[in-house]
């Protein structure tokens, strides 16, 4: 049943799961510590690991299995209502289990979490939990910073007005700024929580973009043309992994 009271809602639970931005994560962790039942597994589905492993190392969660976890499926919709019944199959869920926690019973609770997301159709991997957030700092975080910086740039193009923008995006400006779209407490939160990931691959996507910069400022064309054939075959790729959303 749905309740509002957090402590009826982990009492006497077997697994309680975290769905709150991550900043956020921390405090909803530490508020439910006190009641959760010994032997409980507590796992979470934020976009950034290592500040949620760091809460799940609390004393108070010694009595329990906590697993950080990330499940790798949406759209840029939010809330419940965005859910649908397909939602995880064949999308990856990446648990990173805390490295200190070696017994027989934090494995087998791993084991059993790693069944439970399969049973929706997912695909888990374990991993380290810096690992994590460096990956995704390359196939989410900087995609998303991207697509919010160029929607502000466009609508702050003083020879463009909005409503053109609007009215004459092309399938590029559209299909690539749908992620803009995705709820702003969240992308706030995880910028802040994977602050150094993210800068680190930022700095190096704009030493990227620096040199497409040069090949265009001299019409060096053979450049261009093998970055873009590349990055197509890479692409494709993704594709063909069915680890493209539709929705």
């Amino acid at each position: 049943h749905v309740t509002g009271d957090i402590v009826e809602a982990v009492r006497d639970a077997d697994l309680v799961v975290i769905a709150t931005p991550v900043l956020s994560i921390g405090e909803v962790a530490a508020a439910v510590a006190p009641h959760l039942k010994p032997g409980a597994t507590l796992t979470d589905v934020g976009s950034t690991k290592a500040t949620i492993a760091e809460a799940f190392r609390a004393p108070e969660l010694a009595k329990v299995f906590p697993i950080p976890g990330h499940p790798i499926a949406g759209t840029e919709q939010s809330g419940p209502d965005a859910g649908f019944a397909e939602l995880f199959e064949g999308r990856w869920t990446i648990l990173t289990p805390l490295a200190e926690r070696e017994d027989e019973a934090y494995a087998a609770a791993v084991a059993k979490l790693s069944a439970f997301w399969r049973s929706f159709g997912a695909q888990v991997e374990l991993m380290e939990e810096k690992h994590h957030d460096l990956v995704l700092a390359v196939v989410s975080h900087l995609p998303h910073l991207i697509a919010y910086t160029i929607v502000g740039s466009a609508a702050d193009l003083e020879n463009v007005t909005e409503n053109e923008v609007i009215k004459y995006s092309a399938s590029g400006f559209r299909d690539f700024t749908r992620i803009a779209a995705s709820d702003p407490t969240m992308w706030r939160d995880i910028f802040v929580a994977n602050k150094d990931a993210v800068l680190e691959m930022l700095g190096r996507f704009t030493e990227d973009l620096q040199a497409m910069s040069r090949a265009i400022r001299w019409g060096d064309a053979d450049t261009l043309h093998a970055h873009f054939t590349r990055t197509r075959a890479i692409r494709r790729g993704i594709v063909a992994a069915g680890q493209e959303r539709s929705e």
